[in-house]
This record gives structure tokens, C-alpha cells and sequence, in this order.
């Protein structure tokens, strides 16, 4: 390599690494700011704890305690962030580390000796199989107009009965009203699955595009607002808190404890976990495992709550 390469500064590797990521691997923009956030926070640590400006040659010469300083920097104060936050954060530096290698064979094994912070995995917090229920018919049975109604009525059927993420069912386009057997789906990295489509659900989606007021070409996203425009994620969660309130369900009951109550349902009905993993667009298999744990938690309730030789029935006994 050119030795005047190495000499560029470190903020121009950045931009052609941002650059990559938007041109070649098509990341979203809020994906590739995220990135620019991280990597502009770890340079300007850098910068200060060393004192002077980086170029490209540096970084190959940091070592374990200037990773680990920045870290500590982070996690410092009030306005420090999560372990969760931080381990994120540190994936975006081993990510640009990653193509600093394949581009410019710039290694530091200094890099490989940081630990990322330890996370409690949080388990995932689905609906009741009748709360999934009364909100798919209180959504149809509250006050305004019919088009909207059927439009979220679809969108609750689709996160519910598909396991859909909210953005996966806002990207429907109106060519999909036509709903077959299966829909393919593009979900996070650009990972493609099939889901299959209950009669039910395909009903909901053509009576929402059977009602929705404007005209649509088969490339428009399908779902849209009161005014016409693309409908965004934050109008279905705000449906979820009136609906959840009308209800007395508590604040997990969001669009997305809909795919939560999608997968622990199925497990609970007998599905298997490779088949929900494949359902849900998992890349691991570890990360469907969680439900099983869910579920196991809840027949553990189940059995404390009604055999007369647990613990609680026995106290209730006293």
C-alpha cells in the first residue's frame, strides 16, 4: 500500500467506511448514522486521550487500554449509556475495524482482547392469547372511519397472526393486496423468509385496501395516513396505547408484544423452535430460544397457581 494512504487523516477513512455502507452493503440512513455517531464519538475520545490527530496509520496502533478507556468514558456519569447501548457500540468500532482490514490490511489484535460488556438478556413480554384477541376486536369495534379501522385491523392481524415486525408490514406495497398462500418478507440485514398467511389475515389486508380512499400504484406502500401520505410506525403505536388503556392491559402491550405473543402462541400450541426461528427471520437460533423460556415461565405459574402441592396453593390453604 501507498505509505501516503496511511497518512490520510482517520476522519476520511471514516467517511469512505459510511460511504460503503450506504453505496455497497445499502444500509438504511438511520442505520449509517448510527455508525457515524459511534465511530465519530470513539475519534474524538481517541483524539483527546492521545492528545493529537489521528490518521489512518493509528489505528492500527491503539492498544487495549485506549479501547478500554473510551469504553470506561462512555459508561462515566449521568449521561452515561447502557451496557446494551455500549456493546452495540462497540460492534459498530469492530464492524469499521472489519473493513479497515479488507481495505487497507490494517489489523490491531488489540482490538480482539476487549470484551464487550455483559448484557442481561430481558425476556420478551407477548399478550395473553385473549388480550391478542380483544385488541384485534376492540381496534374494529371503536369509534371513527371505516377505512382506518380496517387498515389497523390488517396491521394488528399481520403482527399478530404473521409475526411481522411493524416495519415489514408498513413496507407492504399495494400490488401485495392480493394476498396468496405465502408473502416473502425482507427483515433486518435484507434477510428474505416466507410466511405463511392465515385466511384471516388475508381477508384483513384486501378489506384495507378495498377501503383505503386514494389512489394507489402497485409500487405505493399500501398502508397510508389520514392524509393521503405513507403510514408511519409511530401512529400504530399510539393505536396500542389507546387500545391497551381501553383495555387495562399494561404498557408491554406494544405492536411489538403482538410477534412476541405470535411466537410463545405457536410454541405453546406445539410449533417447534426451528420453525418458529424460520417464521420469525431469526439469523439464531439462541435468540428464539428465549421463548421457550417464556413459555416455560408461564406453565411454571400455571403449576404454582393450581396444584394443590405447591407452595402458594398450600399457603392459600393456611
Amino acid at each position: 500500500m501507498d505509505a501516503r494512504e496511511l497518512d490520510r487523516p482517520a476522519s476520511q477513512a471514516v467517511e469512505i467506511f459510511l460511504d460503503h455502507l450506504a453505496g455497497e452493503r445499502r444500509l438504511s440512513a438511520r442505520t449509517v448514522d448510527a455508525y457515524r455517531r459511534d465511530l465519530d464519538g470513539f475519534l474524538d475520545h481517541i483524539t483527546r486521550h492521545l492528545g493529537r490527530g489521528l490518521k489512518l496509520a493509528d489505528f492500527a496502533q491503539l492498544k487495549t487500554v485506549d479501547f478500554r478507556s473510551w469504553m470506561a468514558d462512555r459508561r462515566r456519569g449521568p449521561d452515561g449509556i447502557s451496557a446494551r447501548s455500549l456493546a452495540r457500540s462497540l460492534s459498530a468500532i469492530r464492524t469499521f475495524y472489519a473493513y479497515l482490514q479488507r481495505r487497507w490490511k490494517l489489523e490491531n489484535p488489540a482490538l480482539t482482547l476487549v470484551e464487550s460488556p455483559k448484557i442481561a438478556r430481558s425476556k420478551p413480554k407477548p399478550v395473553s392469547e385473549k388480550a391478542a384477541l380483544d385488541l384485534l376486536k376492540q381496534t374494529g369495534d371503536r369509534p371513527g372511519e371505516d377505512w382506518e379501522k380496517a387498515r389497523d385491523t390488517a396491521i394488528l392481524y399481520l403482527l399478530y397472526g404473521c409475526g411481522l415486525r411493524i416495519s415489514e408490514a408498513l413496507s407492504l406495497k399495494q400490488r401485495d393486496r392480493q394476498l396468496g398462500a405465502a408473502l416473502t418478507i425482507t427483515g433486518k440485514g435484507n434477510k428474505s423468509r416466507m410466511v405463511p398467511i392465515l385466511p384471516v389475515v388475508r381477508e384483513a389486508v384486501a378489506a384495507s385496501a378495498d377501503l383505503c380512499p386514494f389512489p394507489l400504484e402497485p409500487d405505493d406502500l399500501m398502508f397510508r395516513g389520514a392524509r393521503g401520505g405513507p403510514l408511519g410506525p409511530r401512529t400504530v403505536q399510539k393505536l396500542m396505547q389507546t387500545l391497551r388503556s381501553a383495555l387495562g392491559l399494561p404498557a408491554s402491550a406494544t405492536p411489538h408484544a403482538l410477534r412476541h405473543a405470535f411466537a410463545t402462541h405457536l410454541l405453546a400450541h406445539g410449533g417447534d423452535l426451528r420453525t418458529i426461528q424460520e417464521l420469525l427471520g431469526h439469523a439464531s437460533l439462541s435468540t428464539t430460544q428465549i421463548y421457550a423460556e417464556v413459555e416455560n415461565s408461564r406453565l411454571l405459574n400455571v403449576y404454582d397457581e393450581a396444584h394443590p402441592r405447591s407452595s402458594k396453593s398450600r399457603s392459600a390453604t393456611r
